[in-house]
């Protein structure tokens, strides 16, 4: 899995992210790392404030995984803590 560094302009960025996310129903995590860019500004960024100026309907099915991501994330944190400590 290479990086995907995507430059230039911000709308196709952010629908390459928005795409990535809804076909392997990624974290913002797993797509920052995908696309080699920090998740917090850029991820967050593109996907929460500027995808839906431009693409309402893919920000709508970004936001519903994104929320899912967001819902379940203490439970991947008990695993991931469970499987350092019986050092897996």
């Amino acid at each position: 899995m290479g990086v995907l560094w995507v430059k230039g302009n911000i709308e196709d960025r952010a629908c390459r992210m928005a795409l990535y996310i809804i076909e392997n129903r990624a974290t913002v995590r797993a797509c920052a790392r995908k696309f080699g860019i920090s998740k917090s500004t850029t991820v967050h960024k593109d996907l929460s404030e500027r995808l839906p100026a431009f693409n309402r309907t893919l920000y709508l099915q970004v936001k519903q995984i994104l929320e899912e991501n967001k819902a379940e994330r203490h439970i991947r944190g008990g695993i991931a803590t469970r499987r350092k400590y019986k050092g897996e």
